[in-house]
């Protein structure tokens, strides 16, 4: 009987609020649930199926390079590219410069008056992430292939790339509300 008179004694001051909630709460809640979904789906498109490949490609290139230097302790280059640290990481240089290059293609092809100044924003902070390269690259001769260094590499050619897939999301994100506006005007 003790136990019983000390669980009522526990649950008597608390209030359990049974209130509904306010008119429409369930259309308004699947509406924004429907809402989150679509733009989940859009983001999904083209340049969500490169996220995996990059992060891949990225890894990939880092066990080989330190593969390549257990097995490989041949003359470095002078360029301090990833290319002159071994043909695994030429590879991964090659990959990530044709894909900033694709990209900065497509934001080309898909500039307009309404997304220059987000464009021309982009091109600045690539030419920051190309100093900062620049500088890596002297870093690497220097350090005589430090990972970390390489890796910093990596990390900024993913950079650039993140960059330039944001640009064009907004670029896109800009033309949808346009068109939406578009229609709104025509109706």
């Amino acid at each position: 009987m003790m136990k019983n008179n000390n669980l009522k004694e526990l649950f008597e001051d608390v209030n359990f609020d049974f209130s509904e909630p306010a008119e429409g709460h369930r259309e308004r809640f699947l509406e924004k649930l429907n809402s989150g979904n679509s733009s989940a789906k859009r983001k999904s498109g083209v340049r969500g199926l490169w996220a995996p490949f990059i992060g891949i490609a990225a890894s990939l290139a880092l066990v080989l390079f330190l593969a390549g230097n257990i097995f490989n302790s041949g003359s470095f280059k002078k360029s301090g590219d990833l290319a002159s640290v071994s043909p695994e990481m030429k590879q991964t240089q090659e990959f990530y410069s044709t894909l900033i290059e694709n990209e900065l293609k497509e934001i080309q092809e898909v500039n307009s008056p309404e997304t220059d100044a987000i464009v021309k924003d982009a091109l600045k902070q690539m030419e920051k992430l190309d100093a900062e390269y620049e500088k890596l690259k002297k870093d690497l001769l220097k350090s005589g292939k430090d990972n970390r260094v390489i890796h910093a590499m990596i990390n900024n050619f993913q950079q650039r790339i993140d960059l330039l897939n944001n640009v064009l999301t907004q670029i896109e994100e800009i033309k949808s509300i346009k068109n939406q506006n578009h229609e709104n005007n025509i109706i």
